[in-house]
């Protein structure tokens, strides 16, 4: 058990708005009103001491300016992680690229440096787009290779692969990619609902295992 929590498991998940979803303005949990705070409410995870440091507009770059102080400081035993969009999307709106290079090395970065300080399991969630304009539909061709890249990161570091966009976008091509993601990118309640179930789906082995 990780220090900081005075009974079970600490499972400590960051990233950029879709994890930090208000939580820093929540006067109860601090959790937001997302998919952490559904996962929170989880009978299977009472007892469990769950921790949001998602910030919005956060980048690869970003979290690593934070990770020892966010992450570090206290390991975790399970990290989930879900950072990306942005990195594609300052490409767009600022023109401020970040190249896979770049992405994949200060991820994998931050991963070691997690696997080192003792972080027991690791969750590594695909960013994504559900495309609402022509616009975002040019993402794709920035954003597709960074998923490519969370899934070798995945297999490489043998972290848990959560198929976040792959499943948002077949629940967008049933109910329209507004209901799941107003603006392309923050989820609804909809969306928020199935990132829970499916992170709750991916995880539940692992977090098993945790326990034992």
């Amino acid at each position: 058990m990780s220090a900081g929590a005075a009974s079970g498991l600490t499972l400590h998940f960051t990233g950029d708005s879709v994890t930090d979803c208000g939580r820093r303005t929540d006067p109860d949990r601090h959790l937001g009103d997302g998919y952490v705070r559904l996962l929170s409410e989880r009978p299977d995870l009472a007892g469990d001491h769950v921790v949001n440091t998602g910030i919005n507009g956060n980048r690869v770059r970003e979290l690593t300016d934070r990770w020892q102080r966010d992450v570090l400081a206290t390991p975790p035993d399970l990290l989930s992680v879900l950072v990306g969009i942005n990195d594609t999307w300052r490409r767009y709106d600022s023109d401020d690229p970040t190249s896979v290079d770049e992405y994949v090395e200060g991820y994998a970065r931050l991963i070691d440096q997690a696997r080192a300080a003792g972080v027991r399991a690791i969750v590594l969630c695909e960013p994504f787009v559900l495309p609402i304009s022509d616009e975002q539909r040019a993402w794709r061709d920035d954003l597709n290779p960074k998923i490519e890249a969370v899934h070798t990161l995945a297999r490489e570091l043998g972290a848990v692969l959560l198929e976040t966009d792959r499943a948002l976008t077949a629940l967008a091509a049933e109910v329209g990619a507004a209901a799941v993601a107003a603006d392309g990118v923050h989820p609804t309640v909809l969306g928020h609902r199935a990132i829970a179930n499916l992170w709750w789906d991916a995880t539940r082995p692992v977090i098993s295992g945790l326990r034992s």
